[in-house]
């Protein structure tokens, strides 16, 4: 535990330097100038995490996906590079890693979701090597690649684990572009994919799981549901997992040749341990308007919300503006008029030049930009994910820039 050592404040404080703070500062002072606004981030680098699964597939380059923090931070905000330790939203305070007690007028909480890469067992150890990958680390996708190319045939899994994670598509994503890998190379009738999630389906939108089964069909991909990885044995090459049927639950080996991991994930500890938690330890906020259910000055968004949807980019930026207006509302003693329906994107990558751009609501309904069939796979689609997305994050989104859903339909 640190001991405060100083003692600063700010108008308001961001928690978070990823996809969510980076947007929210930059919206906030592009309305308004004069606003004194600080950033906590530690990490000297940005990523694009949307583009790992096309690093992973041989689609893109690792180094296309990571910029400096401090070319993305906003010039007029004071940047904080430090950790998080604790909350203390009853005296509006957060105390950081090496002692700072920041105080706060207003605090938007968005540092992202942490990996739990320990809650398999044998993991992390394993990561990288053998035959071992996941997309889920910038470090790690690049080698994901190199395990895909050089299969020789046998068995590959692709997992999903049994907790909410960051991007409900991308662990079946790399798998469509492993098959299609194993086709070129000539080794797909000698190879084996299954892919083991922990879910009772293979995507929780109806509208877009009805065209992934057909995906799933047409690439002869085994499908099993209520397997969730609980180990890994590098030495034998096996993997465990726990399954759940009707009968009870039970422990299943199965041996792999490859396997992508999708780790489990969970809200940051700092956040876990503090009163700003729901019960299932993410930031406990109002899911239209944002802002926490006991502390009014407290808003949050993105991966450590309980905003009940997707955790992506594209939901960030469609939750970013709400936000932003509520904040600004709160601070001027105004009604919260501004909503979120809910709506998040995750371009689904079926194969190399092609996607289901799957846009939805709240309430699973599709929700698409496009005057286009949105279960279809479309090779235009494909184009925006790999060149489109990116430019606009980078210009746009993170420069607080307007990024309406109608600049796509131009």
């Amino acid at each position: 535990m640190s001991t405060t050592t100083k003692e600063i404040h700010h108008q308001i404080v961001i928690i978070g330097g990823g996809a969510a703070g980076i947007t929210v500062a930059s919206q906030l002072l592009a309305a308004n100038q004069n606003l004194e606004l600080a950033l906590i981030e530690p990490s000297d680098k940005h990523y694009y995490q949307p583009a790992w699964t096309l690093v992973g597939g041989g689609a893109y380059q690792a180094e296309a996906t990571v910029k400096l923090e401090k070319e993305v931070i906003p010039s007029q905000a004071t940047w904080i590079k430090d950790y998080c330790q604790n909350l203390d939203p009853d005296n509006n305070a957060v105390i950081t890693q090496n002692g700072t007690k920041i105080t706060y007028d207003y605090l938007v909480v968005c540092p992202g979701i942490q990996i739990d890469w320990h809650l398999v067992e044998g993991l992390p150890d394993a990561l990288g090597k053998n035959g071992v990958c996941s997309n889920y680390a910038y470090e790690q996708a690049p080698k994901t690649w190199e395990m895909i190319s050089n299969f020789q045939g046998g068995t590959a899994i692709f997992t999903y684990p049994n907790t909410q994670i960051k991007c409900a598509g991308a662990p079946q994503k790399i798998m469509y572009l492993a098959d299609d890998t194993f086709r070129d190379q000539g080794i797909r009738n000698k190879s084996k994919i299954i892919y083991c999630t922990a879910a009772g389906g293979i995507f929780g939108v109806p509208a877009y799981a009805k065209p992934l089964m057909e995906v799933v069909n047409r690439k002869d991909i085994e499908l099993k549901t209520n397997h969730n990885l609980k180990a890994i044995k590098a030495d034998t090459k096996e993997a465990i997992f726990t399954v759940t049927t009707a009968e009870g639950i039970a422990d299943v080996t199965i041996k792999y040749d490859l396997i992508h991991v999708t780790p489990p994930m969970s809200a940051p500890d700092f956040i876990k341990n503090s009163k700003l938690a729901d019960g299932d330890g993410w930031v406990d906020v109002d899911k239209y308007s944002l802002q926490h259910k006991t502390y009014p000055n407290v808003f949050s968004l993105g991966d450590a919300s309980s905003l009940p949807t997707s955790k992506t980019a594209a939901a960030v930026r469609a939750e970013a503006p709400v936000l932003v207006q509520n904040l600004l509302s709160v601070m001027a003693s105004q009604s919260l008029d501004k909503q979120y329906d809910g709506y998040a994107c995750c371009p689904l990558i079926t194969g190399y030049g092609k996607v289901i751009f799957a846009e939805f609501d709240y309430d699973k309904n599709p929700s698409p930009t496009f005057p286009l069939d949105p279960a279809k796979e479309r090779y235009s689609m494909w184009l925006l994910k790999k060149y489109g997305l990116p430019y606009l994050y980078w210009n746009r989104m993170l420069k607080g820039k307007s990024f309406e859903r109608s600049l796509l339909k131009n």
